[in-house]
This record gives structure tokens, sequence and C-alpha cells, in this order.
């Protein structure tokens, strides 16, 4: 159950001591807990009057802690609860009149994520959702997810059901979509992910084959932390190859 105090006259209002900052400044705050987050995922919540951040005379966007309060809300109720944008705008507004709002329970992508352990296999658990839960979460249509599946940039599990992680692969592939990038053009991240995925399992197959339950749990958190430096090694070598960097 959530509350919070009502606002002022619209969730980009800000008094006159609070600090206004920049678009990039904002992003900096929400990735210690959203670390996917990006300016577009900012910037497209915007157009969608999830949030209304001031605008400066040259035409600058300006959120107040308000604004980044708002949309932390809205990533958590994303990543938790999969609610779709629709449902998401309803619950804010309901909080901004005073009311108290019911989630639903936290997703099991929730459990995944944060390294739920499965105590037989010292695995992973498999928490899975539905195709319509994907669909939601992702908030495409059920010809875009079917595009995305003939690339093999999504897959359902042998047991139906799609993992947490092809929800985030979801969002992300949809996020790059608005900027016109179709899923062909899209073969060669996956190709080079697979390799990845290839050199990482090399490190870590001898210790999943060991019989101690103890090695092999070592293992998964072997991978996890070399999955972690693999990703943060992509984004920078495509950010030197730009040219870009952080501000």
């Amino acid at each position: 159950m959530l509350r919070t105090p009502t606002g002022g006259a619209g969730h980009g209002a800000a008094t006159a001591g609070d600090r206004l900052v920049s678009i990039g400044t904002v992003l900096n705050q929400l990735r210690d807990e959203f670390p996917e987050v990006t300016i577009s995922k900012i910037r497209f919540l915007e157009a969608e009057g999830l949030v209304e951040p001031r605008r400066t005379a040259s035409g600058y966007r300006k959120f107040s802690p308000q604004d980044v309060e708002r949309l932390a809300q809205i990533l958590r109720m994303q990543r938790d609860h999969y609610l779709p944008l629709k449902v998401i705008r309803e619950h804010l507004d309901a909080l901004a009149r005073g009311e108290q709002i019911r989630l639903p329970s936290p997703s099991p992508q929730r459990d995944l994520l944060d390294g739920a352990w499965d105590a037989e296999s010292a695995r992973p658990t498999a928490a899975r959702v539905g195709r319509a839960e994907l669909l939601a979460a992702a908030e495409v249509t059920e010809e875009e997810l079917a595009e995305w599946e003939s690339y093999g940039l999504i897959a359902a599990g042998s047991e139906g059901g799609y993992d947490a992680e092809a929800v985030t692969v979801a969002r992300l592939v949809a996020d790059l979509g608005r900027f016109g990038l179709e899923p062909r053009h899209l073969r060669a991240v996956k190709a080079a992910a697979d390799r990845e995925a290839g050199l990482v399992e090399q490190v870590v197959a001898p210790l999943r084959r060991h019989r101690n339950p103890q090695t092999r749990a070592h293992a998964e958190a072997t991978a996890k932390e070399l999955a972690g430096l693999s990703v943060r090694l992509h984004a920078a070598l495509v950010q030197t190859a730009l040219g870009l960097r952080l501000q």
C-alpha cells in the first residue's frame, strides 16, 4: 500500500527552495537503483505525460526533487509489478489526490534479479512470466514480440514462459525501436552477446561440473560477476568508439 502527500499544481511543481537539476543529473541519481535507465527512457516518460519538468528559456529540461521521486516511483512500478504506463498514471493520480492504493504482489522477476537461489541445485530460480505479462511489461504488441522472436532476440523457455531477462530485453528493444533501430539491425548485438556468454561459460564450466555444491555455487557467483564486467566493458567500448563521455 502506498500513500504520498498531495502535491501542488502539478507533478512538475517545485517550491522556491527546491534545487532544479538537469536530465543528466537525474540520470545519475536514478542509476544507483535503476542501472538500465537511460535519458531516452526519461524523455519517453515525459512524452507520455508521466512527468512534467520545467523548461528554461533556452528549452533545457529542469527537474525538481519531486520529479525525480516521481520517476523513481514509475520505474519501481514497472520493474517490480509489471504495470503498464496507463495503470501507473492512474495510480500516480490517485496518490496525488492523497488516496491509498494497493499494488500487485512484487513480480518473480525481483527474486531472480536479486539473486534468489534454488537450495538443491545452487542455481538461480527459474522465475518466469507469461506472454501476456511480457507484452504488458514491455508495452509492445503481439506482432512486435513475434518479430523479435523470429530474429532470436527473445525466446520462450522449454517449459513455456519467459525469464526475467526477457522482460529487460523486450523493453530495451522497444526503446531502440523508437530511434528507428529494427530487429534486423540488432542481430549483430545478439551475436556479440552470445560470444561474450561463451567466454564466460569457458571460465565457469569446470566449476559447474564440480561435485562440491559450494564450488558450483561459486561458479554461479563468478558467472554473475563476469557478466557484469562484460556489460560494463561493452558499454565503455561503445562510448569510446562513438567518442562519448557520460556527464
